[in-house]
């Protein structure tokens, strides 16, 4: 969690944090006094709007906003209070809202950029329009993740597309995997040492050729969307280590985690996940499973 905001710090940005555990959020800041922390829950529609207006209330523009908060593979199907799947309420439906409501700010800053943190785990499912919640189909706990991932990228293709006309632009993003940041926490111990991500001892076995990074890389592609000028007129697209993803040439209907921390794998983008037809979809489902509009 600190090493964007040590990055941005340094650069001279104001930073706030939301965070749903403000005095955890403490601890994993620590050092960084100047840091602001405020109170806000992805899965509370109330706590965002809250966060959002307070926030509103400042005045102040909206130059960068980092939608990185996710939960992955829930090893049993959980819903909100909504009754949405809880992978795609928090990874996707959260940040729709949160970006919606702080929409005014972002559009008083010349070059704003939104930037969306996914995951080479879109491979893991496209989304399933027709059963996002799995009503109707046997619960996976990475199909769940994966569609959620796959929910992050094509938020961006659309948001770039609504958002340009306004100079504001989106970006998602692959940070890679980091081990130790308590995002594998469903995920169990031996699997992790199966696939070499951690060591027997549990440590992380850092290697970037298996895109097993430390915390900073992780954090190096998310601070290079929000602030390089090689993106320059280029949102909507998918980066991975600090570059554009290219487009996957097959889509294999299998896949598993060892394959992502497989030396020499490919990191690409599925045609699925940047399609601008399916991007216009999930907006118009986002909105219907929100009650949430962008302003004009």
């Amino acid at each position: 969690m600190a090493e964007r905001p040590r990055a941005l710090l340094s650069a001279g940005a104001r930073v706030i944090v939301p965070a749903r555990d403000v005095e955890r959020a403490k601890l994993a800041l620590e050092g960084l006094s100047s840091v602001e922390i405020e109170p806000m829950d992805l899965l509370d529609p109330a706590s965002i709007d809250a966060f959002a207006a307070r926030f509103l209330s400042t005045g102040l523009p909206l130059d960068m906003l980092v939608n990185s908060a996710g939960i992955m593979a829930l090893p049993d199907l959980t819903l909100d209070a909504r009754g949405y799947e809880l992978q795609f309420a928090t990874n996707h439906l959260g940040h729709f809202q949160l970006t919606a409501r702080l929409w005014p700010a972002l559009k008083q800053t010349a070059g704003a950029r939104v930037i969306s943190v996914s995951s080479l785990g879109l491979r893991f499912s496209p989304l399933v329009f027709d059963d996002i919640n799995f009503r109707d189909r046997p619960y996976d706990p990475w199909a769940a993740y994966g569609q959620s991932k796959t929910a992050n990228i094509l938020f961006a293709v659309e948001l770039d597309a609504r958002g340009k006309t306004d100079d504001i632009r989106a970006f998602s993003l692959h940070p890679g995997g980091i081990p130790g940041t308590g995002l594998e926490k469903h995920v169990p111990v031996e699997a992790l040492k199966a696939v070499g991500v951690i060591d027997e001892n549990g440590n992380p076995n850092i290697d970037p050729a298996r895109d097993v990074k430390s915390v900073p890389m992780g954090g190096a592609t998310q601070v290079w969307c929000a602030t390089s000028s090689r993106l320059a007129e280029m949102g909507g697209v998918f980066c991975v280590d600090c570059d554009i993803a290219p487009l996957m040439k097959e889509q294999s209907d299998q896949f598993s985690i060892s394959e992502n921390h497989t030396e020499g794998r490919d990191k690409v983008v599925a045609p699925y996940a940047i399609d601008p037809a399916a991007a216009a979809q999930l907006w118009s489902l986002s909105e219907q499973m929100t009650s949430v509009k962008f302003p004009a």
